[in-house]
């Protein structure tokens, strides 16, 4: 296991480290965002679609109602998936993540420490913690 830590001070800034940790994140990889509402998980994901080149920052937002979007891009699909609301394994089985776990899949799932197997699962875990009114504290954890 390996932890680096970064410190972005908007959101700006956490977007651009999205970006550059794009490159750390080949797929297939299964990775646990892993903070508080509103910490900036969404925000980093703007940065890791656009680091992918899969979609523009604008056009990346919290799947907290649909549960999974995908974005595509030529070398990846990038799927965000936020478990806030999924509660038992039956839902959750029903997302079919399995099946999203191609060889070009990297899944980016928010809230994925309710479900044990996932966190045992994961290959990368990133934790962002607010540090102020607008800082964030960022550990991204590879095994």
């Amino acid at each position: 296991m390996s932890t680096q830590e970064f410190t972005t001070q908007s959101a700006e800034e956490t977007v651009a480290l999205g970006r550059k940790l794009a490159a750390m994140l080949a797929p297939p990889k299964l990775v646990l965002l892993r903070g508080d509402l509103g910490a900036g998980k969404t925000t980093l994901v703007k940065g890791i679609a656009e680091g992918f080149d899969a979609a523009s920052e604008e056009d990346v937002t919290s799947p907290t109602f649909t549960l999974v979007h995908e974005y595509r891009a030529p070398s990846v699909n990038l799927y965000h998936i936020d478990l806030y609301r999924v509660d038992t394994e039956r839902e959750l089985e029903t997302l079919a993540l399995d099946d999203l776990m191609a060889e070009n899949g990297v899944l980016l799932i928010e809230w994925g420490e309710k479900f044990p197997h996932l966190a045992r699962e994961r290959d990368v875990e990133i934790a962002l913690q607010r540090v102020g009114e607008s800082g964030r504290r960022i550990q991204l954890t590879t095994r």
